[in-house]
């Protein structure tokens, strides 16, 4: 494996997008945009795409908050870096973001990439179910993902398979609009949800205090079966 920092094109000449890509051993034909937190392309999301690339994969992880504060890498079990990552989630535009996976897509494409996904965490989970609704890759995936019930109207659109990792003790994501994503997506035929009872947000980080190492396992194992199954 190896791993570089690059530069991609985002879509309609809007500039170039810093990410983190990291390599397989041998060419492959899959590929992975893996979507941060808010947290930015900090060591735990350099190592889940390290760790994607050990699986096989060609994983990028796009800078999100390029466009007003790029390069930032923040620690959530810093209160002081926690509420800045809340700021830059104030002023986040999900509707660019999904263009810049979009934009991430492509690249991977250029790369030799035939089949593409996409991990994404909170905001990151929030853009992985936009992603799945909004442009045409192959599978998605979603770790507690923030405000999907408030776009459950675009889940008509949702063409190939999405899994949603959701923590039922989530202070980010209320119960009542875990019950919405329930009742909208559960009948969908290319939806899968998992539940994750008394669990939290952000309980599948690679490190640190939200970590819950035996479900976070389970998860990612589920994670890696999906896309085995829907890229290969």
């Amino acid at each position: 494996m190896s791993a570089t920092n690059t530069i991609i094109p985002a879509l309609d000449g809007e500039g170039d997008i810093p990410a983190y890509v990291a390599r397989p051993d041998a060419d492959s034909s899959r590929g992975i945009v893996v979507i941060p937190e808010i947290f930015g392309v900090n060591a735990g999301i350099r190592e889940k795409c390290d760790a994607w690339a050990a699986e096989g994969y060609l994983a990028i992880a796009p800078d999100i908050f390029w466009r007003f504060a790029p390069g930032i890498e923040l620690d959530p079990d810093v209160e002081e870096q926690l509420q800045e990552a809340f700021g830059y989630f104030g002023r986040y535009d999900p509707d660019g973001g999904v263009k810049d996976i979009e934009a991430a897509i492509r690249w991977l494409r250029t790369q030799g990439t035939a089949k593409t996904g996409c991990v994404g965490f909170c905001l990151g989970g929030r853009l992985a179910y936009m992603a799945a609704a909004r442009t045409d890759i192959d599978a998605s995936v979603g770790y507690y993902g923030v405000m999907i019930d408030q776009m459950v109207g675009e889940s008509h659109a949702i063409a190939n398979p999405l899994m949603l990792h959701i923590p039922t003790d989530d202070q980010f994501v209320s119960a009542e609009a875990q019950a919405k994503m329930h009742e909208a997506l559960d009948p969908h035929p290319k939806v899968t949800l998992h539940d994750y009872q008394g669990l939290g947000h952000g309980f599948a980080v690679t490190e640190g205090n939200r970590r819950d190492n035996d479900t976070a396992e389970l998860a990612d194992r589920r994670t890696r079966e999906f896309f085995a199954k829907h890229l290969a």
